[in-house]
């Protein structure tokens, strides 16, 4: 079934910077390329942004932005519209004298990284190698184990599902491992201040031997979502205990298991890797899997860091 009618295809056509794509194949809109067939709409301003979450919200067409598709599992006939913003980003904005940027959600992380190695950020290492754009990554306050992302924004500019458009000043409710505090369903990033914490020359070589690491024990040629699992905290004695779900699974011998074409990566169990066409129902059965021998085994439940269908 169709989610758009024809009226409110004519009324996208008639918006400027917006580009719709109805009822087709949306597969590469994914990082781990899921089958799926659906209705994208890009949108390149935040004034024709505005005017599409209000016609969605007057037929009540359910949305969700997807930003790069690493943090959610495409279903494979979403219910709901997708929105991808690509709001314009010009690097050669970010000054080697500045420390504070404001920049659009759709500024990937790549190029920021990029950036942090030429002049020498420091902080921005934090998010090296994560494959999602700056909007994504503050929703879910990604990170590695250099640190997170919150610990980079000033404040954050979101269109709330009414149209409205808030300023949050971030602070420590802000976020929490994995997830914001400050988003409610239908709630858009669309910019953030992010700033560096000065200049070490380290920052360079830092960023290349995490990102050379990374490729040593990681799948990043792969077909996946980054890691699939949270890890989780224990404060024991005082002291604070990390289980690790990627090798808990390695110990139970879980590389490799397959539900069709989805796996869990033989070079990191946190990991799952589609390797053909797999579509959403096979990662559920499979990340489904994982947490029931994992809770069988260890008495430790674990949660999926991206959302699931």
């Amino acid at each position: 079934m169709s989610l758009l009618s024809s009226s409110s295809l004519d009324f996208f056509s008639g918006l400027n910077d917006v580009l719709v794509l109805h009822d087709s194949e949306v597969t590469k809109f994914s990082t781990m390329k899921l089958s799926s067939q659906g209705t994208l709409i890009k949108v390149s301003t935040v004034d024709s942004l505005k005017d599409v979450i209000f016609h969605l919200r007057e037929k009540g067409t359910a949305y969700r932005v997807i930003g790069w598709g690493a943090n959610f599992i495409l279903p494979e006939n979403p219910d709901f519209v997708l929105i991808k913003l690509d709001l314009p980003f010009d690097k050669s904005l970010i000054k080697e004298n500045q420390n504070r940027f404001y920049l659009p959600a759709s500024a990937p992380l790549n190029v920021l990284t990029s950036l942090a190695q030429k002049f020498n950020f420091s902080g921005w290492e934090v998010f090296t190698g994560v494959p999602a754009s700056l909007g994504g990554a503050i929703a879910m306050n990604a990170g590695t184990s250099l640190g997170e992302i919150c610990e980079l924004i000033n404040y954050i500019d979101i269109m709330r599902s009414n149209g409205d458009i808030e300023r949050h000043k971030v602070n420590e409710s802000s976020f929490s491992y994995r997830t914001n505090h400050f988003l409610s369903e239908g709630d858009i990033i669309i910019a953030a201040e992010i700033f560096h914490k000065g200049k070490d020359p380290a920052v360079s070589e830092l960023i290349k031997e995490y990102l050379r690491k990374r490729s040593e024990s990681q799948p990043l040629r792969e077909k996946t979502c980054g890691c699939m699992f949270k890890n989780l905290n224990f404060n024991v004695q005082n002291q604070t205990l990390t289980c690790r779900a990627g090798l808990y699974l390695d110990i139970m011998g879980m590389k490799g298991l397959s539900v069709g074409d989805m796996r869990i990566s033989p070079k990191h169990a946190n990991f799952m890797e589609n390797r053909g066409r797999s579509g959403s129902e096979e990662v559920k059965k499979l990340v489904n899997k994982a947490l029931s021998e994992l809770e069988l085994h260890y008495g430790v439940k674990f949660e999926t860091e991206v959302h699931l269908p």
